[in-house]
């Protein structure tokens, strides 16, 4: 398919540069109680989902061995820290003189408040912050530290520095004060009532969603359909027809582990289950149970099985003799492992298409200049497995604990502001509350996880071994059609055209302009959604975007409808149950394992 194809009246193309993702709100996301506080927090937080990487679980341990970093850097460079403390006394001279010209980012919501630069008094205690900040930071560039160790005390500084702007503080927060005013004192007695409850219930952390309007099968997880298999590791749902004519080809889908299914069915007006649905395609999709301890030996050959297992029901229900397949993320780590035994074993048949969602497989480049790279050596993932095997499972709350201080303004002191100095509730979105319904990873899949990233075995042959069989993905032989994100942090875009590549250059590969939840939960209707969409043709991801041509405007998921439709054989009449006599009902979507915590 071209990549200027007018797929349907959502998309259009025209000739622009581009530009950074934005996220999408809906009319009814902007209705939620609050103000612009709010809207900026689901705004922010939307971009930081979890789904992402549980390839490494990066340990306080390794922040606070950092932090040796920054005495070593002054221990080396003495005078080069006396040059910058030196630097920094000159700039407070000047702006106790009021002479200083130092001013924040204007696009650092932190000091967005007029009263940061109308105000003498703050505005020279934000001054005095920003100098502190820049001259730290100068002299960690400029000190002699090894590269990785520079680029961790810089870490570290910059975790500091967040800590202690001056917008935490309840007494030099303009909004803050201004909000305790009008209240009467009220919004800092909420504060101290959510960070008692926090102190006690999230383990000192502020809460980032209040998910309370929420519930799963009710408001959320709505779309019709039921369990048609159940075993110990996953439960496999069948989505209803909403056409009158369906296509022979099902559409199976692998979502992450580290994650509930639902990702795709927050609502009908974005969800992408649906959107199959009422594509003609016959959808089945897996959902993964939430493991305990005494499932720690599950492992990536227990999940690639598990998906032979979901692909066999659904040949059977439908008839088929092979399927398509999508995989999310981790999800489609695993799908990776499956197709590669599928061709180990000469069964490659029975998978025909397959549609890979912000998923890299070539994993040094899924960390590459990442936060989490600076981190992943060979002894934190050695202690990340001690840990997980000690334990019996990653809980995702520990994930998503230390994801929060890889990213703390957006994760951590944007939610101290609003819960706690400004006695808000933490905003009530469903995007957020997903997030927050976390899962646990068996040890031994988070270990085979950890072990990719020392083989990545995906592009080299022979250096993962999936149920005794050796996997080559040089033999694995499926069309592609492969989602990235342009301000994706999590699986960098460049990172999921490297698994484009890998099947070759009739692979499709589009780059949609959101980061890593938004690039999936991207339904049609919102104005400054755009996309490029081409074979992936071309050796390395920045040639292909130069040579991508016009951009399309508007949602991929019209484009990818027309692709899938393509490849999904013929269309016939839409059964009128769900199953088979093999495979019976056994209950309604989204089933019991979704609700499991």
């Amino acid at each position: 398919m071209s990549k200027s194809t007018q797929t349907s009246q959502n998309t259009t193309t025209t000739k622009r540069r581009p530009a950074a993702g934005k996220t999408r709100r809906s009319r009814k996301d902007a209705d939620l109680p609050g103000d612009a506080q709010q809207h900026e927090l689901i705004g922010t937080a939307t971009n930081q989902t979890l789904a992402g990487n549980p390839l490494v679980s990066v340990r306080a341990a390794d922040l606070a061995s950092s932090a040796g970093y920054l005495l070593k850097a002054v221990g080396k460079s003495p005078l080069k820290a006396g040059y910058h403390l030196g630097g920094y006394l000159k700039e407070m001279g000047a702006i106790v003189r009021g002479k200083s010209s130092i001013a924040p980012d204007p696009k650092d919501k932190r000091f967005a408040d007029p009263a940061w630069q109308s105000n003498f008094l703050l505005r020279g205690l934000l001054q005095s912050y920003l100098a502190g900040q820049s001259e730290f930071n100068r002299f960690i560039e400029s000190a002699d530290l090894p590269p990785l160790e520079k680029s961790r005390a810089q870490f570290v500084a910059s975790l500091l520095a967040d800590a202690v702007a001056p917008s935490n503080s309840p007494l030099t927060n303009p909004t803050a004060l201004r909000k305790l005013v009008d209240t009467g004192g009220m919004s800092l007695a909420r504060g101290i009532r959510q960070f008692t409850h926090d102190m006690l219930n999230n383990r000192g952390l502020p809460a980032q969603v209040d998910s309370t309007p929420f519930k799963v099968g009710e408001n959320i997880a709505t779309a019709k359909g039921e369990v048609v298999y159940r075993n110990k590791m996953f439960e496999l749902l069948q989505f209803a027809p909403t056409t009158p004519n369906m296509f022979a080809r099902p559409l199976v889908m692998s979502p992450p582990q580290i994650n509930k299914y639902y990702a795709i069915d927050l609502s009908p007006e974005k969800s992408l289950i649906k959107w199959v649905q009422d594509s003609g395609v016959n959808l089945f999709v897996i959902s993964w149970r939430n493991p305990t301890a005494k499932h720690r030996e599950w492992s990536l050959s227990d999940y690639a099985l598990c998906l032979d297992q979901a692909v066999d029901v659904a040949r059977q229900i439908t008839g088929s003799p092979d399927v398509n397949m999508w995989g999310s993320c981790s999800g489609g780590i695993t799908l990776a492992a499956y197709l590669g035994w599928l061709a180990a074993r000469g069964e490659g048949h029975k998978v025909a298409n397959t549609c890979w969602a912000v998923c890299v497989l070539d994993m040094p480049s899924a960390l590459g200049d990442t936060t989490l790279g600076l981190f992943t050596t060979p002894s934190a993932l050695r202690a990340a497995k001690a840990s997980s095997r000690h334990k019996g499972v990653l809980s995702g709350q520990d994930m998503a604990r230390m994801f929060a201080w890889m990213r703390p303004n957006d994760l951590i002191w944007n939610y101290w502001v609003n819960n706690y100095l400004l006695g808000n509730k933490p905003p009530a979105f469903d995007i957020l509350a997903w997030n927050n319904d976390t899962t646990r990873l068996p040890a031994q899949l988070h270990a085979d996880y950890l072990d990719l990233v020392q083989q990545n075995p995906y592009s080299n042959p022979g250096t993962l071994s999936i149920a005794g069989e050796s996997i080559d993905m040089t033999q694995v032989q499926v069309g592609a059609y492969v989602i990235g994100g342009t301000t994706d942090h999590i699986t960098p875009w460049q990172g999921c055209y490297g698994t484009a590549r890998l099947f070759g250059e009739d692979a499709t590969f589009v780059l949609s302009n959101a980061g890593h939840l938004q690039s999936l939960v991207n339904p049609p209707g919102n104005p400054k959604s755009y996309f490029y969409s081409a074979p992936a043709n071309a050796d390395d991801p920045e040639t292909w975007l130069q040579n991508a041509g016009e951009r399309c405007e508007g949602s991929w998921w019209p484009h990818w409808r027309e692709w899938i439709q393509q490849r999904s054989g013929e269309s016939q009449t839409a059964p009128k149950k769900l199953g088979s006599r093999k495979y019976p009902p056994l209950c309604p979507a989204p089933g019991l394992y979704v609700m499991e915590r």
